[in-house]
């Protein structure tokens, strides 16, 4: 209990202070996260609509590879990305391993099955009838989109949410892909791990804090957004 209430203090104390270090860590989680799940709500709400209301053969294959990616390791993330990076690897030339960015990729890597797969069973919960209503009606495609879209879109924030929550709480990967460089990489979940590493359990539980109500504070305000839109 004593260790609990060091980390709250301590916290509190990094937060009063303007711990230009803490700050800067925090915000570079923040930035990554961000851009992660950005890039796999742009990717992957497109293609959950589009596997959810089409009909194809091998449909049924990549619904099966997005729902085993839903639950990738992020160790396993983290490989895949830096054989990628790597100096020998196909992208080894971009020389991003060890980088914020090669941080988003693994965070990609990690949210687009979670984005895709959650958009795309919210599609498939519309029913043949609705569309046959919609389409005797003569909307236009993007009005068809625009109605589909409203139908959706508590499930399709639950999907941002669910990606979101996944790369907040990430850190096999980013240590992988990142190396928890001082002042470079190093974000939230990968300074966690080095104070604990180093015994510093108290500070680790302050990091664990900032951390949390960061994390809190961005899923209330999208559940909130979410809980808006359904009562409007």
């Amino acid at each position: 209990m004593d260790l609990i209430t060091d980390g709250l203090k301590k916290a509190m104390e990094m937060i009063l202070t303007g711990d230009k270090e803490i700050f800067e860590i925090t915000w570079l989680t923040l930035r990554v996260c961000f851009m992660a799940i950005v890039i796999s709500s742009l990717i992957g709400l497109p293609l959950g609509m589009f596997l959810g209301l089409s009909r194809f053969k091998g449909r049924k294959l990549l619904l099966v590879f997005i729902n085993i990616g839903m639950g990738l390791p992020p160790v396993v993330a983290g490989l895949w990305i830096t054989m990628l990076l790597w100096r020998s690897g196909p992208l080894g030339h971009l020389q991003l391993l060890y980088s914020p960015t090669a941080i988003v990729m693994a965070q990609v890597l990690v949210s687009l099955p979670i984005v895709t797969g959650l958009t795309s069973s919210a599609f498939q919960q519309i029913s043949e009838k609705m569309l046959l209503q919609i389409k005797a009606l003569g909307a236009t495609k993007l009005q068809t989109f625009s109605i589909l879209l409203k139908q959706t879109r508590v499930a399709i924030l639950a999907a941002i949410m669910a990606g979101f929550g996944r790369v907040i709480a990430e850190v096999g990967a980013a240590m992988m892909v990142g190396g928890n460089i001082q002042g470079d990489t190093r974000i939230l979940t990968t300074s966690i791990v080095m104070e604990v590493s180093k015994g510093n359990f108290d500070v680790a539980l302050a990091i664990s804090f900032i951390l949390l109500t960061a994390a809190l504070l961005i899923t209330a305000a999208l559940t909130l957004l979410q809980q808006r839109k359904r009562l409007s």
